[in-house]
């Protein structure tokens, strides 16, 4: 086994996480992400026609897929070959800027708080900021709505913006990691059950349910550890409402780390919402011990940023051993 890749695989990763949490995605900066999703958003214009059938949408929605899949993973792995081939260190900063890329911890934590400071200002301030980050349609939402709406984000990003991208990056560097981003981009921005997208959408919301099985459990269990560490937060609460209600969400893996959250704070979560101008009933999730507060923003920020350091760390003693 070539145990001089796996250190600067590792060394560059540890790089990305640090780069990460330091400085996040500057808006002025090109970043991979927006080019999926402007890819993305082409297929989608172009081949997602309301004249077509069904099956001929979904026939679309596979090779649309398959496209943005192949696209990925030949840019990806030209760059990262590109670099190494011209220096090991060019190599590992290459690796780590696009690592660094594939994590969303610090943008997270920055959109969830500007949602905290808008209420501040007023309800509407709030849902705007909130927009910026959510799926669902904003405009109606009560206080109580836009802080739980950002709550749930946080923690179902904490999945598919911190714990899975960290986990494929680990595994199979930048390229496993940017084609899962490409994942769960294509499944954020056509994976509804909305009439426009049920079909044209549908391979690439269930290759993201595949994508994120394992990830979404891990998440879970990380964040149940962390809901016993932090104060004011229960891990053996976080427990009890992930097994009973991570099945309640209608989708197969973001109520996993949503469950844990609810449980942890001892608040609801899910529930109705609109999206795109139609209304989805979703069963609520966890005990209502309390109302939901504003500060329920930061504590599920303070339980992502701490799940991220534990599997960090473990990170960092497997490469201690391997050093």
């Amino acid at each position: 086994m070539d145990y001089e890749w796996i250190k600067l695989h590792i060394l560059a990763l540890g790089i990305g996480v640090i780069l990460d949490l330091l400085i996040g995605d500057p808006e002025w900066l090109c970043h991979p992400i927006r080019w999926m999703g402007s890819v993305i958003a082409g297929y989608e214009e172009r081949w997602n026609l309301p004249e077509l059938t069904p099956e001929e949408k979904r026939m679309r929605g596979r090779r649309m897929v398959s496209n943005v899949l192949l696209l990925t993973a030949v840019y990806s792995a030209v760059i990262l070959i590109l670099a190494y081939k011209l220096h090991p260190i060019a190599g590992v900063i290459c690796e780590a800027i696009l690592s660094a890329y594939m994590l969303a911890a610090h943008s997270l934590a920055k959109e969830s708080g500007r949602v905290r400071k808008a209420l501040e200002k007023d309800l509407e301030s709030g849902r705007k900021a909130v927009a910026r980050i959510v799926g669902r349609d904003t405009d109606r939402l009560s206080e109580e709505g836009v802080v739980r709406a950002a709550v749930e984000t946080v923690a179902e990003n904490t999945s598919d913006g911190v714990i899975a991208p960290l986990l494929y990056l680990l595994i199979g560097g930048p390229v496993l990691g940017c084609l899962y981003k490409a994942i769960n981009t294509m499944d954020s921005m056509v994976g509804y059950k909305t009439e426009k997208y049920i079909d044209f959408g549908r391979a690439a919301a269930k290759l993201d349910d595949v994508a994120n099985y394992i990830p979404a459990r891990l998440t879970a269990g990380l964040l149940i550890i962390t809901a016993a560490i932090l104060p004011g937060t229960s891990g053996k609460r976080a427990a009890k409402i992930c097994r009973r209600d991570a099945k309640k969400s209608t989708s197969p893996n973001s109520g996993c780390p949503e469950a844990a959250v609810a449980g942890a704070l001892g608040v609801t979560l899910l529930g109705d919402a609109y999206y795109h101008g139609e209304l989805f009933h979703k069963p609520e999730i966890g005990d209502a011990v309390r109302e939901i507060r504003r500060n329920d923003i930061a504590k599920t920020n303070q339980m992502m940023f701490l799940a991220e350091g534990i599997l960090t760390l473990l990170t960092g003693i497997t490469a201690f051993l391997l050093w």
